[in-house]
């Protein structure tokens, strides 16, 4: 499994790359390994704010349906169309082509709490 050290990692499984005041999300490659092949990813928060930890979408594998939850406060303001004609994108490169969401993050302390690539590591026991 791949653990970029560049991103931040939250305990719901989901990874950041900050950008300024804007971040990129997805699933880590350990989520997309234990949910199986994603079918559809559902977002329809484009456009709204966030708290951090609230629920901004769903994926669906075959077998399950998992929400997603944002790791930082902040507005959605980008959804990876490319998600739609390819879920798929999820499992093969979960942090390049399936990422999910950009959002402009509310404050950047929100990144303090989060895990970097070797404590992440270590919540998951790899």
């Amino acid at each position: 499994m791949n653990f970029p050290s560049d991103l931040k990692y939250s305990k719901e499984h989901e990874w950041i790359r900050v950008e300024g005041n804007t971040g990129t999300i997805g699933i880590t490659d350990f989520a997309q390994n234990e949910l199986g092949d994603i079918v559809y990813v559902d977002i329809n928060t484009v456009g709204d704010t966030v708290a951090k930890d609230a629920v901004f979408g769903t994926v669906e594998a075959v077998k399950t349906v998992s929400d997603l939850y944002l790791p930082v406060a902040g507005k959605i303001v980008e959804f990876n169309k490319g998600l739609d004609a390819a879920p798929e994108s999820v499992n093969k490169d979960p942090y390049g082509a399936g990422w999910m969401v950009k959002v402009e993050i509310s404050s950047l302390g929100d990144l303090d709490s989060l895990m970097d690539a070797e404590t992440y590591k270590k919540h998951i026991g790899v």
